[in-house]
């Protein structure tokens, strides 16, 4: 084995933090630890707060490797969970925020990290999905399990980004009708090819201002963007039915009332799939391995490590659409 990888590290120059592909040195195994050797890794908008330096509040200390996502072989184990030459996959904890992560060759990590590779996906299929899917599946069996209206349509904010346009395939796949809220009203082709029955844009649903209650016409919603957004989603969510929670790009505020809870019964569930317990995500991709299968190979980019810049520029910008996996090696 090597003494170094390669890996996309962000750096401090005169106070601005920029990204380069560099040389680095393979750590010395820790007990209770794994060093993989990275097939993929892919791109996630809490990647691109991670190269933008700490004031994002994502990682303090730098130089630093982002990648929260990460699948392939395991070429070193401390480990009596896993042995040289498995291949798994590793999502969310601290890899990417204080731990080096997928964009680089090699990772290394606590062993109660890793999942084993399911044998229905491939390495690719794996990315294709990455946190951003985990996170939709997430979002979409806590709403059924806590109770969603079949007979109505399930609204999905942020539909273009890497959550919520898994989240319409996925609540397309089950049969659910599907309305996908944007900003982006040049992707319709591109929402209704995913299985979006209706595009709303995001200027129209909010060009009235947020009630107390409105109209209750969703039978259940996953919001990926937080703010005003969800707030208006609160209050059209039909009685005893429920609404996922997973980002904050429109705002960390939420300027909403105890309404929508006490007179409709509707419920409100946070998502951290990041942080979840290693069985719960075994659990989700178990799903995602098997009945909640997805095809997203249509809607991933696939680059190169050397090509990662201009994408975290991209996504900071909202201009991402889909999912977008790094290939490492040649």
């Amino acid at each position: 084995m090597t003494s170094s990888y390669k890996g996309y590290l962000i750096q401090e120059n005169d106070g601005s933090y920029t990204g380069s592909v560099e040389s680095i040195d393979i750590p010395e195994i820790e007990d209770n630890y794994l060093i993989i050797k990275v097939k993929y890794s892919s791109l996630n908008y809490k990647d691109a707060l991670s190269a933008s330096g700490p004031k994002t509040g994502v990682t303090r200390n730098y130089p630093f490797v982002p990648g929260i996502d990460a699948v392939g072989e395991i070429i070193e184990s401390k480990s009596t969970k896993f042995k040289i030459g498995d291949h798994v996959v590793v999502t969310g904890y601290s890899m990417g925020m204080s731990v080096f992560g997928g964009f680089g060759e090699i990772i290394h990590i606590p062993s109660d990290w890793a999942v084993k590779l399911p044998s229905t996906l491939s390495s690719k299929e794996v990315m294709n999905i990455g946190t951003a899917g985990l996170t939709a599946a997430a979002s979409i069996k806590k709403i059924i399990d806590v109770g969603i209206d079949k007979d109505k349509p399930i609204l999905v904010s942020g539909a273009t980004g890497g959550v919520g346009s898994v989240a319409v395939n996925i609540l397309n796949k089950l049969g659910y009708q599907v309305h996908a809220l944007t900003g982006k009203n040049t992707e319709e082709e591109f929402l209704k090819s995913i299985g979006a029955s209706s595009i709303i844009s995001r200027e129209e649903f909010m060009e009235n201002p947020i009630k107390p209650l409105d109209k209750s016409i969703y039978g259940g919603a996953v919001d990926t963007v937080g703010g005003d957004i969800l707030a208006k989603m609160i209050s059209m969510i039909s009685p005893k039915c429920s609404i996922s929670a997973c980002g904050n790009v429109a705002g960390m505020a939420l300027n909403t009332n105890v309404f929508p809870f006490i007179l409709r019964g509707v419920s409100l569930i946070g998502i951290d799939s990041a942080e979840s317990s290693i069985e719960f995500k075994e659990s989700i991709w178990k799903l995602l391995a098997n009945d909640w299968k997805l095809d997203l190979e249509p809607y991933t980019r696939t680059i190169k490590l050397n090509e990662v810049g201009e994408e975290i520029d991209k996504i900071l910008d909202g201009k991402q659409v889909g999912r977008v996996v790094i290939k490492h090696g040649e």
